[in-house]
């Protein structure tokens, strides 16, 4: 079971297609409030977040993720604009396992899926 924290709606469909077409079952919570109870909840082996989205305050959720005994052993993956430094260091210092621009995530997505 994978967890997605994202909103956008393309790589939703992405992420989505490809965890249809590989067997692999995959969450989609899109409330900033539920992130956390939603990963208590399904116990998954990776969250995956959008870095970029305000929607989600995914720096946030990652830190408290890691600051929670129960949930900081979870591995996290965020992708993020190539461009958008800040974001990379402020997920960094969050806690996330590891970042990924959005194309290599793209480029990488079914290896991601399959590993988790």
């Amino acid at each position: 079971m994978i967890v997605c924290a994202i909103d956008d709606l393309m790589f939703s469909i992405k992420i989505s297609t490809a965890a249809k077409s590989l067997g692999v079952d995959v969450y989609f919570e899109r409330a900033r409030d539920k992130v956390l109870d939603t990963i208590r909840e399904k116990q998954p082996a990776l969250v995956i977040f959008d870095l970029n989205s305000s929607r989600l305050d995914p720096m946030v959720a990652i830190a408290a993720m890691k600051a929670d005994p129960q949930l900081a052993g979870v591995k996290t993956l965020g992708y993020v604009s190539h461009v958008d430094s800040e974001a990379i260091d402020s997920a960094r210092r969050a806690g996330v396992d590891k970042v990924l621009a959005r194309s290599a995530f793209s480029d990488q997505l079914g290896v991601i899926l399959q590993s988790a």
